[in-house]
């Protein structure tokens, strides 16, 4: 097997790498809690060096008027009851109502899922009895909890749940990470639930850092592919995926060499950059031609990565000095409406070329779980931003430089040293993603999680079993089932349609 990397290291948006000289960071994914066990099995990567550990506690908010608000551990229970005693009553049975969402939702991530196409073969029938049969375990209370998690919006969710705003803004938070929407568009309360399906270290819903940055994750991958004999070549741009006798028969290197498969092309892109701009127009029939150009893509991200000369000093929490909540995922974000004007003043245009005045930040400053990724007595954070409009009047070249400074001011309204704390950045528009990582409009998802684009539809009707659009194409990414996030699934159940396939054939001499 051969692997072609387009950059110079290997793990596409899961790497680490030094920004400034003595500071590294995760580049772009930025924390782990989706990622599966049977991966970290199969793939031996705790063998592999792979070590992760937990936050102290899981959201820090700062509030208006010097008020802050923790969510996670000892902390959620006394911090929800000082707010609203209904709350704190009702946070029990919302938790047991989405862990059994969850619960269904784990077991149908690692099936295929019935191939909705013109001829639906037997395994495609397995595969519907299964679901219904999931389905159909579930109590008619479970069934509409379940309907409403894939259909309504997180916002309506959450009101009809619970009254205090911090904590509505720290559940409601998963729902527009990469997702260029607001927090009351139908459909958000599925990606709200996307977000809550992982675990760390068997502790279910937890997040947490992998000690060296995601970049450990993929580098420990790529010692278990180099020890099963796989050969990864990187600065290998695939320019086209080469198509002959209507099957895909290897690739053409940017730089004119051309990489012959035996048996199979996998491809781990966005299904968008695949069949647009790899893939031979004339390969594709005009249906999915036309599908895949209006197939979503754009989840609103800007991405920074900060050295800082000491931690943020929050006016609400004040002190430089270590203290739990830096170690949690700090979100400048008190409420849905919040969120809903960030989304709303992005999406309108109406007072500047395409981006929040007021913009959500979740800061996570790993290197206070990880001391090795900054020189002693100094620090890197990660600056996840929503939202800002994939594509902006001038572009983003002219524009990118201007938002960074608006992310920091943003931080350091609520951390009021936070900006000369600065020591350098580097910064990530939705452009930049897409140039350097594939992420078409900034994608982090590889395409929207919406109803229209998920399980049977991902990423089109007829190619939900990771067959792709020609014989002997594979597609394993994040556009296929069960969507994105860093979980290694949809590899991994890809991994298993091409084995079934190629022990159909005679084994080769």
């Amino acid at each position: 097997m051969r692997v072609l990397e387009r950059r110079g290291i290997v793990g596409g948006a899961a790497v680490t790498e030094e920004f400034h000289p003595g500071f590294r960071n995760s580049t772009c994914s930025y924390t782990v809690g989706l990622l599966d066990p049977a991966v970290i099995r199969d793939l031996r990567l705790a063998e592999h060096g792979l070590r992760v550990v937990e936050r102290p506690f899981a959201n820090f908010l700062p509030l208006p008027g010097g008020d802050a608000f923790r969510l996670g551990g000892e902390h959620t229970g006394p911090e929800v009851a000082r707010r609203s005693a209904r709350d704190a009553q009702r946070l029990p049975a919302y938790a047991a109502m989405l862990e059994r969402a969850v619960a269904v939702l784990r077991r149908l991530m690692h099936r295929t899922p019935p191939n909705l196409g013109e001829a639906m073969t037997l395994p495609d029938w397995l595969a519907s009895w299964e679901v219904a049969r999931e389905l159909r375990g579930l109590d008619l209370a479970a069934r509409r909890d379940l309907l409403e998690l894939f259909t309504r919006s997180a916002g309506d969710l959450l009101d009809a749940w619970f009254e205090c705003e911090p904590l509505k803004a720290a559940l409601g938070w998963d729902a527009i990470v990469g997702n260029f929407a607001s927090p009351y568009a139908a459909g958000s309360a599925y990606v709200l639930l996307h977000h809550v399906f992982g675990e760390v270290n068997g502790k279910p819903g937890a997040w947490g850092h992998a000690i060296g940055g995601m970049g450990a994750i993929t580098q420990a991958m790529a010692r278990e592919c180099e020890a099963r004999g796989v050969r990864i070549d990187t600065r290998a741009e695939v320019a086209q995926v080469r198509v002959e006798g209507g099957r895909a028969r290897g690739a053409v290197l940017a730089d004119g060499r051309e990489v012959l498969a035996r048996r199979a092309v996998i491809a781990n892109v966005n299904p968008k950059l695949l069949y647009q701009r790899l893939l031979p127009r004339e390969a594709l029939d005009a249906d999915t031609a036309r599908r895949i150009d209006a197939y979503r893509c754009g989840s609103g991200t800007f991405r920074m990565n900060v050295a800082l000369s000491e931690l943020p000093d929050f006016a609400c929490a004040p002190g430089t000095r270590l203290q739990p909540h830096h170690q949690s995922g700090i979100l400048i974000g008190h409420s849905l409406a919040y969120f809903e004007r960030a989304w709303s003043d992005a999406r309108s245009r109406a007072h500047n070329p395409g981006w929040a005045r007021e913009p959500v930040v979740e800061l996570v400053i790993a290197s206070t779980l990880d001391d090795g990724l900054a020189p002693p007595g100094a620090h890197v954070a990660s600056l996840f931003c929503q939202h800002v409009h994939p594509q902006v009047e001038g572009g983003w070249d002219a524009h990118r430089e201007t938002v960074a400074q608006l992310m920091i001011d943003t931080v350091d309204r609520a951390a009021p040293n936070f900006r000369r704390s600065v020591i350098a950045h580097s910064a990530l528009s939705p452009l930049d993603l897409e140039r350097e990582f594939g992420l078409v409009g900034g994608d982090i998802f590889h395409g929207a999680l919406g109803l229209d684009q998920l399980f049977s539809a991902r990423p089109l009707l007829g190619q939900a079993d990771y067959r792709g659009a020609v014989a002997g194409l594979y597609l394993c990414g994040s556009g296929t089932h069960p969507g994105g996030g860093v979980t290694g699934i949809p590899g991994r159940n890809a991994a298993r349609e091409i084995l079934r396939d190629l022990r159909r054939r005679p084994r080769p001499r």
